[in-house]
């Protein structure tokens, strides 16, 4: 197995990359202690058929070198010639984008083309490689530290796996979604992955995050400067955001209403460490800004519609349409439309995912004529059909 410690050694590996149609990508990172993840490892593949040494085709290069640079690498993702290939990017991609700004380009993410083709809602790598390629996975080394070094022989042997198995699954994926026609369905999925605001998390906002029952401005208004407070400490100082102070210390705190230090400390779930110093000082700044809040600067929530009566036998006809779209389509009813989205059509209500894309091909359209009673729903054996009227 190789591993790339040098910059120079990176280079010729992505030069000879350059010149597939494709190569594998997966990484090895640590982020119980940080508010950003630690790259602690990248492994590479380039398809088999190659010319040169299998050992020069699947490789892992270690960040964690002093005096590499991963430019190389991100030179590789801006070439448009050759397609990135990652299994449940999402993390990998933010990793990337904090440390370089760069999103890969093509990219192909086979967890998502594998649930276009049929394989269920966010199948598993060890799943496809078992069904594609046939083959078992040693997860023993799952869980270790990917920082410590040297790396053992059963550490590389697992991660060098995450990139290797990849090539004969993409392989078969892309030629599935050739045959089905369905490869505009993983570039509309995939399109959410490469927005910078899916990894961006403004501060500002961070209160949209937090579960409350309760939707009073004056209390929102509290909500919004702690988990403001609490983002921007742990963003500046990369730890963890509930190890500032979990989401229940925060509407406990929004609540309470904490004026002062005293008052602090009669929270029953602050942790010991926020009860002083910065983070109590911060706290309590937070409090008085929401407290102190103008009302026309106050946030609030979306209102919902009230006249807007869920139709209980028209979302249990979607439900039926539903299940007869997705025993036809092979992909799992949640991918398409979730019950909220059920409920949000039987009511009168058009703002959702499923009427929009690739769902709304599949789906979408037959529901709204559902809704409008241009269509009825007949049941022929074990089957639904669809009778236009």
């Amino acid at each position: 197995m190789k591993t790339i410690a040098t910059t120079e050694e990176l280079a010729q590996f992505c030069e000879m990359a350059r010149k597939a149609p494709y190569v594998t990508i997966d990484t090895e990172f640590l982020r119980e202690r940080t508010y950003y993840s630690k790259l602690c490892l990248v492994q590479l593949a380039v398809p088999s058929d190659m010319p040169g040494d299998e050992e020069d085709k699947a490789v892992l290069v270690d960040p964690l070198v002093d005096g590499i640079s991963l430019e190389p690498l991100y030179e590789l993702f801006r070439d448009t010639s050759v397609v990135k290939v990652f299994h449940a990017a999402r993390q990998d991609l933010e990793i990337f984008f904090v440390e370089a700004g760069v999103f890969p380009n093509p990219l192909f993410d086979t967890q998502v083309a594998a649930m276009v083709c049929g394989f269920g809602e966010q199948v598993g790598y060890e799943t496809l490689v078992r069904k594609i390629a046939k083959q078992g996975l040693d997860k023993s080394s799952r869980f270790t530290d990917w920082s410590r070094r040297p790396l053992t022989e059963a550490q590389k042997t697992y991660a060098l796996a995450d990139v290797t198995h990849l090539r004969k699954i993409y392989e078969f994926l892309a030629a599935k979604l050739k045959e089905t026609g369905r490869a505009h369905w993983v570039e509309e999925e995939i399109q959410m992955l490469t927005r910078p605001e899916t990894y961006i998390i403004d501060p500002e906002n961070a209160w949209k995050r937090v579960k409350t029952r309760t939707t009073s401005p004056k209390f929102l208004a509290i909500v919004r400067e702690l988990a403001k407070f609490r983002e921007a400490y742990a963003q500046e100082r990369n730890v963890p955001r509930n190890r500032v102070f979990k989401d229940d210390a925060l509407v406990e705190l929004a609540s309470t209403k904490p004026g002062n230090m005293q008052d602090l400390g009669r929270s029953r779930l602050l942790l010991r460490e926020a009860r002083k110093g910065d983070i109590a000082d911060g706290i309590l700044a937070a409090v008085k800004a929401g407290v102190s809040c103008p009302s026309d600067e106050m946030p609030r929530l979306p209102k919902r519609d009230d006249k807007q009566q869920v139709n209980p036998a028209l979302a249990d006809l979607l439900r039926v349409l539903l299940k007869a779209k997705t025993e036809s389509s092979g992909v799992a009813p949640k991918l398409i439309a979730t019950s909220a989205d059920l409920d949000t059509l039987a009511s009168g209500g058009r703002d959702v995912a499923a009427l929009h894309g690739w769902r709304h091909e599949v789906f979408g359209a037959d529901a709204l004529r559902l809704c409008t009673g241009e269509v009825a729903l007949a049941a022929k054996g074990s089957a639904i059909k669809i009778v236009k009227l």
